[in-house]
């Protein structure tokens, strides 16, 4: 008796799903244009990471077509959160509520593809928080994580001294940050920027606050992969 074409592709479906799953990608997926992320931070396995609590939540809105990007970093038991706001001309604003630091960097913010394009390296499959995953190196500075089967990133651990590990408890494509009071640096950063700013020289990371590692690694990753 012939099947049903409907019996078929149900089938055929969860195989299909699983070949592909199981195949090794071309590389890994790019970032999508806007998205906004719950970032879950762990600083606690290098002692050097951070001189402050090594355990915060990152909301991250990565908004790239009109060249921004926000984390707004909550530590631990803490009220006042930290807000790192990044724009393409290279200049990053950290602040809170009484203080304000600002950086230059030689590079803006993270393309949607850089860790798509190119030397990132496969490193094969494991299971990480039960999601099994795909792994990749790139830079001999970071490994990341991207569900094989959603290709959403799971996590990425930096590999050099500070220890950072960033866990990605939740992901939603799409989601904008519209409030533009939330971009905006308050008028504190401006009263005296001399006092406030400092310039990283492309090839030193700073690891006495642990606050701003990860934003600093991802624009150093910024710049190797523009060299590659």
């Amino acid at each position: 008796m012939a099947w049903p074409l409907l019996q078929l592709l149900l089938i055929a479906a969860p195989t299909a799903a699983g070949a592909s799953s199981a195949m090794t990608p071309d590389g890994p997926a790019p970032w999508p244009e806007q998205f906004h992320a719950v970032l879950f931070t762990n600083l606690t396995n290098v002692s050097i990471a951070s001189s402050g609590p090594p355990l915060r939540l990152h909301d991250l809105y990565y908004d790239w077509p009109r060249r921004r990007n926000l984390n707004l970093i909550q530590h631990q038991l803490s009220g006042d959160p930290l807000y790192d706001v990044e724009w393409n001309n290279g200049t990053t604003f950290y602040f809170d509520s009484a203080t304000c630091r600002t950086e230059q960097f030689p590079v803006g913010v993270l393309r949607p593809g850089w860790l798509a394009d190119g030397s990132a390296v496969y490193l094969g499959r494991e299971t990480t928080g039960g999601f099994d995953c795909h792994v990749w190196g790139k830079a001999g500075f970071i490994v990341y994580y991207e569900d094989a089967l959603t290709r959403r990133p799971v996590r990425w651990n930096f590999i050099d001294v500070t220890g950072i590990e960033q866990f990605v408890m939740s992901f939603e494509v799409g989601v904008v940050l519209e409030d533009d009071s939330q971009w905006q640096a308050p008028a504190h950063c401006f009263l005296d920027e001399a006092a406030n700013k400092t310039n990283e020289d492309g090839d030193h990371v700073a690891v006495s606050n642990g606050v701003m590692d990860a934003a600093r690694l991802f624009r150093k990753f910024a710049g190797a992969a523009a060299a590659y």
